[in-house]
C-alpha cells in the first residue's frame, strides 16, 4: 500500500466549489415578478464557440454566437394573457357555412365592372382585339 497522507486524499475527493454566477439582481433592481431565468444568464445553454468559416459568416451569427451578460438581460417581464388560446381551444374555430352568393368586384377595372366566371379572359375592354386599347 501506498504511504499517501489522508488529508491529500480527502482534499482530492471533495470536489472544488466554483465561483456562484452572476445574477442580473446583482447589477441591477429588478422586479419581484421576474421569472428566475432572466435573474441568471449563466443558465442559458447552446452557445456556440465554434469558429464558423469567415466567407459564410454573418453579422447575426456574431450576435447570436455570445451567451447573455446580466447587462444584456430583461429587468422587467410582462406576461401575455393566455384568455384568447383557452376560449379558443374551448370552442373552436369559427365556422362560416353560408353560401356567398354576391359578385366579386375588381379593383383593377372599376367599381362599375363585374368579373363573372364566363366572361373571365375579356373582362375589360382593353384586352378586347375588337377595339382599340383603350378604356370606354
Amino acid at each position: 500500500m501506498s504511504e499517501e497522507n489522508p488529508e491529500e486524499r480527502a482534499e482530492a475527493a471533495a470536489p472544488k466549489a466554483e465561483a456562484c454566477p452572476e445574477k442580473t439582481s446583482d447589477y441591477y433592481r429588478v422586479s419581484e415578478h421576474l421569472p428566475v431565468r432572466f435573474n441568471n444568464p449563466g443558465w442559458f445553454r447552446g452557445y456556440r464557440a465554434k469558429e464558423a468559416a469567415s466567407v459564410y459568416r454573418t453579422s447575426n451569427q456574431a450576435y447570436g454566437s455570445r451567451a447573455p451578460t446580466v447587462h444584456e438581460m430583461p429587468k422587467v417581464f410582462h406576461s401575455s394573457s393566455s384568455k384568447f388560446s383557452r376560449q379558443l381551444s374551448a370552442s373552436g374555430m369559427f365556422r362560416d357555412n353560408t353560401f356567398n352568393v354576391c359578385m366579386e368586384k375588381s379593383l383593377v377595372t372599376g367599381p362599375d365592372n363585374y368579373i363573372t366566371p364566363y366572361d373571365r379572359l375579356n373582362f375589360h375592354p382593353s384586352y378586347n382585339v375588337s377595339r382599340p386599347s383603350i378604356c370606354d
